[in-house]
């Protein structure tokens, strides 16, 4: 074994004219995070138990598109999604619709401990989570001034947008210039503005346990009842033997290349390294997709990759190595 390591993302596709003092922020929130996983692993917490950790901080600072701070639907409410996958038996838990649920990565760990599913969504997740005693909130609880002010540019241009972290000047240019240029489709529909901030967590504990969860509140404009990648096992989350996986970015994209499990199974069936798997994944499943992930080994590596123009990251290993970074 090669020892603990872990890796946190904050999401893929980042506004190339993003805000020095928002960089900074976010850089600070994912060594906070960062922190926060090498502790629990040096005290020898389970690698299932660091990734839920983890990923609760993200969902309850504002800063990122999860748990507080999610994307608003096209009502105006938030609805989130969660999932968690513990690799040594593949056990997984998912929840979707969520409109109270303090911290859904935990109740998705529910789901999978305390339930005979594996996925709960809308009305059944709300009542589960009531069952099992989790912290609910109101739904204004989730909803941030600066994400009202976006979905109403979203409405006005009557549009999903997926930077909602862009100030309204720079949104307003971006858009321009997508629809003038090149947009980005998704399902062959125009958007106008790349760069979701879903969070995730992937671990490697000292017994080679690997884990992963992946939390997020969606697109800015979605419809309700949208759910992407985040909870779905095998696109947006994957946990094994070999590896732990999360993917941010376009949805659709990475459920319809399965990423997450994709990385596991070229490692499994092709025999490539970690960062071969995820460079190969990235570069040939996601067709004309935009997306990134995180991911470890159960030999203590850490790897990722992006089509994107950045993406927020941070990586630790029990050898030392440390980095946050959001470009190439």
């Amino acid at each position: 074994m090669g020892g603990w390591a872990i890796a946190v993302h904050g999401g893929a596709g980042v506004d190339p004219n993003l805000p020095r003092e928002r960089q900074e922020e976010a850089k600070k929130l994912l060594t906070r995070c960062v922190q926060i996983g090498i502790s629990a692993l040096r005290s020898n917490l389970p690698s299932i138990d660091v990734v839920e950790l983890v990923v609760r901080e993200l969902e309850t600072d504002p800063l990122f598109n999860s748990g507080r701070g999610s994307a608003l639907t096209e009502n105006g409410t938030v609805e989130m999604e969660a999932s968690i996958m513990d690799g040594p038996k593949r056990r997984c838990g998912a929840v979707s619709g969520l409109t109270t649920v303090k911290n859904p990565v935990s109740l998705a760990r529910l789901v999978m401990e305390k339930s005979p599913h594996s996925y709960l969504a809308f009305s059944g997740a709300e009542e589960f989570a009531r069952q099992q005693g989790v912290e609910l909130v109101d739904n204004d609880y989730f909803i941030t001034e600066e994400n009202v002010g976006m979905l109403k540019l979203a409405k006005e241009a009557n549009s999903i947008l997926f930077d909602y972290r862009i100030p309204a000047a720079g949104l307003e240019s971006c858009s321009a210039g997508a629809a003038a240029n090149s947009p980005l489709v998704m399902n062959g529909l125009p958007i106008s503005v790349y760069a979701p901030e879903t969070v995730g967590c992937v671990a490697v504990d000292s017994g080679g346990r690997c884990a992963a969860a992946t939390s997020t509140g969606g697109l800015m404009n979605k419809k309700t009842g949208r759910i992407g990648d985040s909870p779905l096992i095998g696109s947006g989350t994957y946990a094994g033997d070999l590896c732990g996986i999360s993917c941010t970015g376009e949805g659709e994209a990475i459920i319809r290349g399965t990423l997450a499990r994709d990385v596991a199974a070229v490692m499994e069936y092709k025999g490539l390294g970690l960062q071969e798997a995820v460079d190969f994944v990235v570069k040939e499943r996601l067709d004309e997709g935009r997306a990134g992930l995180i991911a470890v080994s159960r030999d203590g590596e850490v790897a990722c990759g992006f089509n994107t123009n950045g993406m927020f990251r941070g990586f630790a290993t029990e050898d030392g190595f440390m980095e946050v970074g959001i470009w190439e």
